[in-house]
């Protein structure tokens, strides 16, 4: 029992890294940028609160333990902004080493849980991982809205892009919830 709660607590204090991992999105007031753990809380609460936009089909309690562990590999690998320029295979790499150091801090079988479960987010296969990747996406989109355009300004980020990037994977989860978004989203570039 004791190498068990001491693993447990070794991982809770090693994700506590997350609050400094900063993301190119500023937060609502655009005061300063999101860290990755207030995002992983927010697109938590996104979940929840949106869960009537998923399929019937989705379990939204899945959905929100995948949305608080999809970015604890960012302690390792850093925040790799979508509209950023980057080698994707070479983050993925630094993600997987990332996810198996920290992962591998929990006691052998909820590790492999955890693990399953940022896999499944990731691969976004499942009802429940395009769920969540969909929530994933949309909660950005509102913050740059809210501070102004954030991210979007410092990347110099086109409507088609949006589409591109961030479109796609929102409405194979959550359709209704991305003509919505997109509407409010156009409304800004077209000013």
């Amino acid at each position: 029992m004791t190498n068990r709660l001491n693993a447990q607590i070794a991982f809770l204090q090693e994700i506590d890294r997350l609050k400094g991992i900063l993301r190119a999105t500023p937060i609502g007031d655009n005061s300063r940028r999101e860290n990755s753990a207030e995002h992983s809380w927010h697109i938590a609460m996104y979940a929840m609160v949106l869960a009537d936009q998923a399929k019937p089909e989705v379990r939204i309690d899945r959905v929100i333990r995948m949305l608080l562990l999809h970015d604890i590999v960012e302690i390792d690998a850093g925040d790799t902004p979508i509209h950023a320029d980057f080698d994707a295979a070479e983050q993925e790499a630094k993600e997987q080493a990332a996810a198996d150091r920290l992962f591998g801090l929990l006691p052998e079988a909820q590790a492999a849980e955890f693990r399953n479960l940022w896999n499944e987010f990731e691969a976004a296969e499942t009802p429940d991982a395009v769920f969540a990747k969909s929530i994933d996406r949309v909660q950005p989109l509102l913050l740059n809205l809210l501070n102004g355009g954030g991210s979007w300004i410092e990347y110099d980020v086109t409507m088609d892009q949006i589409d591109t990037r961030v479109g796609t994977k929102v409405i194979r989860g959550a359709p209704a919830l991305w003509q919505h978004v997109r509407a409010r989203v156009a409304g800004y570039f077209a000013s």
